[in-house]
């Protein structure tokens, strides 16, 4: 894991560079703005780094089946390189823009152990004892950060593929990146609206809606998106970045399925997050569908009751918590965990990529999934 381990690193050398170039203009519009420049930097300092991972070993994927290829050495292709790790970047800020504005729709206090970005200018407000209200000057100064973390991934990612020499990978790689902003705005979309609409779907249909919500908002975004972005901009087949599609989606449902079990379970030290925060926000997830299934009656009552109250104390939560390991839903979860890193590493035997890859793909699919509560 080397080369991801320095990866991680570069790409992070690349944020901070970023920001810096972006300082001055901010300072010569106005000094006030320097918090949009601090508070990117400090949150785009947390994080694993997994869509810049998954967009370079997309890149790999085809790239490397050149004879010879060496990432470390001077065979590789370094323009086409430097253009997967400028896109890389951008997809980070892509994904910070996301936090930002999802931490706003489901009123999160915290973000990678820091107050999230609209708490943190609400805190501005305060300090400086401004007029008018601080939650309402938080929540639309944060909107404007999200915005503009979306500015900056789209300068970066329109930069990245600029500089390849082909234009029909290029376009390529444009509609992958398109179609995921657009998969993903809608499934934050249908993520809220499961929250809020809930009473009026039939029982039978939760499941599925939760399972749509975890496809769109997360799933694709996570994994199959950037695997793609990087393939395409190597100028890859259909073919090929058909089979990255066929790993990446189930690794992705995977992945959110075990950020759910983290969002009831996790502990902070881990999630950067108050413990069982997404009950507190009331998220309808796929453990949340699959427990209201096996559960008595008078328990669901009981869930329904509870889920979605910001002030649910430590008792209460605990209580969710039994209430939800009672049901056999976090087994249930578990499985399909389980079920589905199986079949995204199954998509990869025999798929035309580049072996070493494959190899590092099979390590990321244990990696992204195996996060312990």
């Amino acid at each position: 894991m080397a080369e991801s381990t320095r990866l991680v690193d570069v790409v992070q050398e690349r944020i901070d560079r970023f920001l810096d170039d972006r300082r001055p203009a901010l300072r010569g519009i106005a000094d006030d703005l320097s918090p949009f420049a601090g508070f990117s930097s400090d949150l785009l300092r947390g994080g694993k780094r997994f869509r810049a991972l998954f967009c370079y070993w997309g890149w790999q994927s085809v790239a490397g089946r050149d004879a010879g290829f060496d990432p470390l050495g001077t065979t590789v292709d370094q323009r086409s390189l430097d253009a997967v790790m400028t896109a890389s970047v951008g997809l980070e800020f892509f994904h910070a823009a996301a936090l930002v504005h999802d931490d706003i729709m489901d009123n999160s206090d915290t973000r990678r152990g820091r107050p999230a970005a609209h708490r943190r200018f609400e805190a501005l407000h305060r300090e400086g004892g401004w007029l008018g209200s601080a939650s309402g000057f938080g929540t639309s100064a944060a909107l404007l950060m999200g915005d503009l973390l979306l500015a900056w991934s789209d300068e970066q990612i329109s930069e990245a593929l600029d500089a390849l020499e082909s234009r029909g990978a290029a376009l390529a790689a444009r509609r992958e990146f398109n179609r995921m902003r657009t998969e993903v705005t809608v499934g934050q979309y249908l993520d809220i609206l499961e929250e809020n609409a809930w009473r009026s779907v039939p029982d039978v249909d939760l499941l599925p809606r939760a399972q749509r919500v975890i496809v769109y908002k997360s799933a694709k975004y996570s994994v199959e998106a950037p695997l793609t972005i990087g393939a395409a901009m190597a100028g890859g087949s259909e073919s090929e970045l058909e089979s990255l599609r066929r790993f990446g989606l189930p690794l992705g449902i995977a992945y959110q399925l075990r950020d759910d079990l983290l969002g009831v379970f996790g502990v902070p030290e881990v999630t950067g997050k108050p413990a069982g925060d997404d009950l507190r926000e009331g998220k309808r997830t796929v453990l949340v569908a699959t427990a209201r299934r096996a559960l008595p009656p008078s328990s669901v009552r009981l869930l329904d009751e509870l889920l979605g109250d910001p002030d649910l104390d430590d008792d209460q939560i605990g209580v969710l918590q039994a209430t939800l390991r009672e049901s056999g839903a976090v087994e249930a979860v578990e499985q399909s965990i389980t079920d589905q890193v199986e079949r995204a590493v199954t998509a990869l035997d025999g798929a035309d990529l580049a072996p070493s890859a494959r190899a590092q793909l099979t390590r990321l699919a244990d990696t992204v999934t195996k996060r312990t509560y």
